[in-house]
Parts: structure tokens; sequence; C-alpha cells
């Protein structure tokens, strides 16, 4: 019994050695496991951190968007406002502008030079007419221009609430043509007031 004993040792040896090899195995698969693991446990964090800053950047676009939406949308209503506004202006602008070419012509036009001598009266008064019909235009739309204005863009002029620099050249022209006129009608006034004597003496001789 003895010497089987001893033969059976080495077998049991073997056995155990068998047994640790494979312990061994386990333990190395065991922490490649772990390797794995945490590889991807490291992805999963990476894949956790993109997702994060992908909602981020998300809600980063829909605050821009809804900030950038609002801040348009009250722009374009400014915009339309002032482009009205300013339409309106233009509008405004033109009118005076035809309308004080139309005044420029005719006040331009006034040529006492041309005037018939035997009506200078209703002449005189028809281009004073002009002239004031004008300064009352131009104040009015000095006005109307002014109002919204931070300076003023037509300014008045010291000379415009009296008869102004046209009427003064009108009558001054008038003044000429009444000199004219009374140099030429003069002498026949002296010559007929002459025959009126002379036929007043002879008649009362007789």
């Amino acid at each position: 019994m003895a010497e089987r004993l001893k033969e059976n040792e080495p077998l049991l040896e073997l056995q155990e050695d068998a047994g640790l090899e494979h312990l061994g195995d386990q333990v190395q698969k065991a922490q490649e496991q772990l390797i794995q693991l945490k590889r991807q446990q490291e992805m999963i964090e990476k894949q956790k951190r993109e997702l994060e800053e992908l909602s981020r950047r998300q809600d980063q676009l829909q605050t821009g968007k809804s900030e950038m939406v609002e801040q348009f949308t009250r722009a374009l209503v400014v915009l339309e406002r002032q482009a009205y506004d300013v339409q309106k202006k233009l509008e405004q602008l033109k009118a005076v502008h035809e309308t004080f070419v139309q005044h420029l012509e005719i006040i331009e036009a006034i040529n006492p030079k041309n005037w018939d001598s035997l009506d200078l009266s209703k002449e005189l008064n028809r281009a004073l007419s002009a002239v004031d019909d004008a300064r009352a235009e131009y104040q009015r739309s000095r006005a109307v221009i002014n109002a919204d204005a931070e300076v003023e863009v037509l300014v008045q002029r010291p000379d415009d609430t009296t008869a102004g620099g046209q009427g003064i050249e009108v009558q001054d022209d008038f003044l000429h043509w009444l000199k004219i006129g009374t140099a030429f009608t003069l002498p026949l006034v002296i010559l007929g007031i002459l025959l009126l004597t002379v036929m007043f003496l002879i008649h009362g001789g007789r």
C-alpha cells in the first residue's frame, strides 16, 4: 500500500499545477475584461460628453433663434414705419418742389418793361399778388419742411416778412415807367393848357 501511495503522489502534484494554471487564465481573462469594461466606460463617458455638448448647442441654437426672430420682427416693424415716414416726407418734398418751380417761373416772368403803359396799375397789382402768393407758399412750405428737422432746412430771411426783394424790384420798375410816362405826357399836358388859355383869351376878348 505504501508503495502505491508513493506512485500516486506525482499525479496529485500535476493536478494542483493544472488548477493553478487554470486560475491564472481566469485572472488574466478577468483583467482583460476589466480593461475592456474600462474602455467601454471611457467610450460611454465620451459619448455622454458629446451628447451633453450637442444638447447645450441645441439649447444655444434655440435661444439664439428665438432672440433673433424677435429682434428682426421688431426691427422690420420699425423699418417699415420709418420707410412710410420717409416716403410720405419724399412726397411732400416733391409737391413743395413742384410748387416752388411754378412760383419761380411766374416770378421770373414778371417784367415791367413789357407792361402796357396804359394799364400799369393793373399789371402792378397782378405782379404784387403773385409775389405775395409765392411768399405765403414759401412760408407754409418752410413750416412743413422744418417741422421734423433737427435744424432749419429753409431759413427765414429778415426781409421775408416785408414786401421782399422782388416786390421792391417791381415797385422800382413801376416808378421807372411812371417817370417815363410822365416825361412823355407832360409836354402834351402843357400844350393842352396853353391851347385852353389861348382859346379862353380869344373867346374872352370877343
